[in-house]
């Protein structure tokens, strides 16, 4: 665990939100798949899970964008358009098969909710896909709300995602953390008020330690006893 900020935390949050891919869902090896099934459509060749992972973040229109791009074959206006439709029932198809849980997420989630702390995914996926991915994982009656990228105006680092879930968690922004992976996870934190907790092991590219967390952890198993500590700290 390490600390880069001071969290206010006089008590443990009341809601903590979450994202998805790269934080609770190893979900690369199944992106990689719809990624490439996409390229083969267009007789372009497949790339590994490290090339596609470096890719994903901003939502499935950024990901394809990018991929097409790292092909020698960028797309813009009406032809990105039709590849993002090409790619949402292949996305689809792709969502269980080779994911799979994060080290911790299911203990974490599962601590938390008996604490009484409400939980909330908020992630730049499709709601329909997250809800799925979520079922799928058997984490779904844990969450108080999930909030996909379809669901908002502006996707992550934008707040827009993060103000809706604590909107359906009915909690202030004063009263709750966001977890995640990333650059964006941060920037939607800021924005929206809320401190930022980092997990390595997630779809950066960057080092965690250089993103501007107010906590990094090594995996989700550490993240109970670090809110605890800091908690004790304050």
């Amino acid at each position: 665990m390490t600390a880069s900020r001071a969290i206010p935390l006089a008590s443990m949050p009341k809601a903590i939100l979450f994202d998805l891919d790269g934080t609770l869902i190893d979900s690369a090896p199944d992106i990689t798949a719809a990624v490439n099934e996409l390229l083969a459509a267009h007789r372009l060749p497949p790339f590994s899970v490290e090339k596609v992972t470096a890719m994903v973040g901003d939502g499935m229109p950024r990901l394809v964008e990018r991929a097409f791009a790292a092909s020698g074959t960028p797309l813009v206006g009406q032809a990105l358009e039709k590849a993002v439709d090409e790619m949402t029932p292949i996305y689809l198809r792709h969502l269980t098969g080779r994911s799979r849980l994060m080290p911790g997420a299911r203990e974490a989630l599962a601590q938390f909710h008996m604490m009484g702390i409400a939980l909330a995914v908020a992630t730049n996926k499709p709601q329909r896909a997250a809800r799925e991915v979520l079922l799928h994982f058997g984490l779904i009656d844990m969450l108080g709300a999930i909030v996909g990228g379809d669901a908002v105006s502006h996707k992550k680092p934008s707040p827009d995602l993060l103000l809706l879930a604590l909107e359906k968690l009915r909690v202030d922004a004063g009263d709750a953390i966001m977890v995640g992976d990333s650059k964006a996870d941060v920037g939607s934190a800021r924005a929206a008020g809320l401190p930022a907790v980092l997990v390595r092991g997630g779809y950066t590219q960057v080092p965690v330690e250089e993103l501007g967390a107010d906590l990094v952890c090594n995996s989700l198993l550490e993240l109970p006893a670090a809110l605890q500590a800091l908690r004790e700290i304050a």
